[in-house]
């Protein structure tokens, strides 16, 4: 196929720089992460993109549906959004997928990886229209919205590709086998090594990342020959229905059914995630979200295989510091970004009652508590600025929880949140966040700060010393789960500590933090996201395991 040839050639060499970052694990992108860098009128054209959006009928031709629409979409921002989905049917879209999924595994792995490369460079193209439509369904600032979610997550898809053609491509298509028999002629046999793709895939979206996190089980599934069903979250379904859109064209540009890739819009509350979770075709299902739900599809989904990344409590452990000042601005910002809307934002900071050792002499419990509320304070008093970091709050139960916390529900109150006023959008839903105080050892603060409590609430622990705080860290991540850890300290026997906890409990652990990189951000081809070694998720962002299930090799051998 002409078309297919030509899109391996166009996109060999970012493959294989691909599969050079994988293992160099040094710092790579082939997106350009910096908005400039998508031409002076890129801005311009990808609001005006996604303002053509607005108000009207979300457009898939060919793909299968029910005949009605749905929609549900509101802009935490305030905006009118008003875009109609066709609702999804189950029985025909996985009809659907099954019917074009023959010619997809039939086509190799060369060619899928290079249909999978094409799909993310048009995506990339579109960054802007993209962090438009991400801004106003996660809640998302503008800057962060069009990193995490354009090229961001064009990485991470990127890399799941990458891990894909490495791990389809490491037995030999072809092989002779000769065995030596003495005096008597040899055996001989050739052998094909085929890979064999596992079965329709299921992406389960989420609210708060829906490319981001959707985009490695998506491409991880599509690259090793299994056809996808998107199904997005009722509140951020644009995000995930452009890239089903642009996938479609371009699968269908290169020839193949573009119902490999569909959408499963949905009616408010209508629960087709379980129907299509349960359906014998699925094969493979990519979760993020709930605890409750993430448990349930691990536990009845039994015919498919299961990707899940579900609540935890991440924690900080605050020994020692050289650099004071930088750890306190370090903690501010991860603790503000995104309104504290992110899996891997630290929540409990565990701090010896004795205090901590810095370069500004030793400090207390309370002052590292009231310093650390002064520089969230500092970092968030204008509100303009204030809106760029933290942008807005998507989910009700969130803001609830920031009320809980404001009202002196879950404990003392350090830092009292506030209501931020956007002069850019006055409907925005913007709050700072809370800083409670509580102590390690009460029933009643422990029933609080050892469950997640997403968003912007965050907990100074109390504890006894820094080995309660490790021991603490471990039952933490242990019991609950966690996405990340980050530990501060000068005293390389506390490190030890802190390293050994967090292998004993699988988590991946960050260190002395205090410049430009922070503990709730992660990096695609160097940093993993998530480790599957604790409750909170079973699998890694993006490792070999992640995709190496994903399809089976059937070997057909016959006399040379």
């Amino acid at each position: 196929m002409a078309a297919v040839d030509d899109l391996i050639e166009r996109h060999q060499e970012t493959l294989s720089r691909a599969l050079t970052a994988l293992t160099d694990r040094d710092y790579w992108s082939p997106y350009p992460e910096f908005p400039k860098a998508y031409g002076e009128s890129g801005p311009t054209d990808g609001k005006a993109a996604f303002d053509g959006l607005l108000n009207s009928t979300f457009e898939l031709p060919g793909h299968p549906a029910a005949g009605d629409l749905v929609g549900t979409e509101v802009s935490p921002y305030g905006l009118e959004l008003d875009i109609a989905y066709p609702r999804a049917e189950v029985d025909a879209l996985l009809a659907a997928a099954r019917a074009a999924g023959p010619a997809w595994a039939d086509a190799g792995p060369a060619a899928r990886a290079a249909l999978c490369l094409e799909i993310l460079a048009r995506i990339n193209a579109r960054s802007h229209e993209m962090a438009n439509a991400v801004m106003h369904t996660t809640g998302q600032a503008y800057a962060m919205a069009f990193q995490a979610g354009g090229p961001h997550a064009q990485d991470r898809g990127l890399e799941a590709v990458a891990y894909a053609y490495a791990e389809q491509t490491r037995l030999p298509r072809q092989a002779g086998w000769t065995k030596p028999q003495g005096k008597r002629d040899p055996l001989v046999l050739s052998k094909e090594f085929i890979t064999v793709p596992r079965g329709t895939a299921l992406v389960i979206g989420c609210n708060t990342f829906p490319t981001w996190n959707g985009y490695p089980g998506l491409f991880a599934s599509l690259a090793t020959g299994n056809p996808v069903v998107v199904k997005p979250h009722p509140r951020a379904v644009l995000p995930l229905a452009l890239t089903v859109r642009i996938a479609r064209e371009a699968l269908a540009e290169a020839g193949f059914d573009p119902n490999l890739v569909t959408l499963a819009a949905e009616r408010d509350r209508e629960g087709i995630a379980k129907t299509l979770a349960l359906h014998p075709d699925v094969r493979i299902i990519d979760y993020t979200g709930s605890t409750e739900f993430g448990d349930w599809l691990e536990q009845n989904a039994t015919q498919a295989l299961v990707y899940t990344e579900k609540a935890g409590v991440n924690t900080v452990v605050v020994d020692s510091t050289d650099d004071y000042k930088g750890m306190l601005n370090n903690l501010a910002f991860a603790l503000s970004l995104y309104t504290g809307q992110m899996c891997t934002t630290p929540q409990n900071l565990l701090i010896p009652r004795t205090g901590v050792q810095t370069d500004q002499g030793a400090k207390s419990y309370d002052e590292v508590v009231a310093d650390l509320a002064r520089a969230i304070e500092g970092l968030l008093g204008d509100d303009a600025r204030a809106a760029a970091i933290l942008g807005a709050v998507v989910n009700p139960a969130v803001l609830q929880r920031s009320a809980a916390a404001a009202s002196g529900e879950y404990g003392d109150i350090a830092l009292a949140p506030r209501v931020v006023e956007s002069a850019e959008f006055p409907g925005a839903t913007i709050r700072t966040p809370a800083l409670i105080k509580v102590e390690a050892h009460k029933p009643d603060d422990r029933a609080v700060f050892l469950t997640e409590c997403f968003g912007p609430v965050f907990f100074a622990v109390a504890v006894d010393s820094t080995a309660d705080a490790v021991d603490l860290l471990r039952r933490t991540v242990s019991e609950q789960g966690a996405m990340t850890a980050t530990g501060y300290t000068t005293s390389p026997e506390v490190e030890r500590q802190l390293v050994r906890a967090c292998l004993d409990s699988g988590v991946c652990l960050s260190l002395n933090l205090t410049g430009g990189v922070y503990p709730n951000q992660t990096a695609a081809f160097s940093d993993l996201h998530g480790t599957g070694a604790n409750p909170a998720a079973n699998a890694a962002y993006t490792d070999a395991a992640f995709v190496a299930n994903r399809f089976r090799v059937v070997e057909v051998r016959r006399p040379a």
